[in-house]
């Protein structure tokens, strides 16, 4: 069975700029274990506005990894994350509900630094937070 971890955008963060060495080693025993990374684009978009341009390529490597997937806010699932964010007893960003649909619907824990706004969707995702 093919298993992974969906990154949020404090992952990608720490990833791109070495705060996290646990983020840079996940990737690559991902990678040589054949596990799936999944990159909301929601997130993405929030780390690329938050990492200096010297993490940059860092964050390009990661992208460009065969086991990398970039999961689509497209209409389809633009309609599925408002509905999730509708449920929300708090306003959430749709950056969250995007990360928390991509690990309800993939049943992978989500690699995080900030796991509030997720738990805050929902309780029962599995969050694999960074040290």
């Amino acid at each position: 069975m093919i298993g992974g971890r969906v990154f949020d955008t404090s992952a990608l963060e720490h990833f791109a700029t070495g705060r996290s060495i646990y983020a840079r080693a996940l990737v690559w025993a991902a990678v040589e274990q054949g596990d799936v990374l999944v990159v909301p684009t929601t997130a993405l978009t929030a780390a690329w506005a938050n990492i200096a341009p010297e993490a940059y390529p860092v964050l390009e490597v990661l992208l460009g990894l065969p086991n990398t997937v970039l999961e689509v806010l497209d209409r389809s699932t633009a309609h599925q994350v408002g509905a999730l964010l509708a449920t929300a007893s708090r306003p959430a960003e749709v950056v969250a509900g995007h990360v928390v649909w991509c690990g309800r619907q993939r049943g992978w824990p989500i690699l995080t630094a900030a796991p509030g706004p997720l738990r805050q969707l929902d309780p029962q995702v599995e969050i694999e937070e960074l040290p």
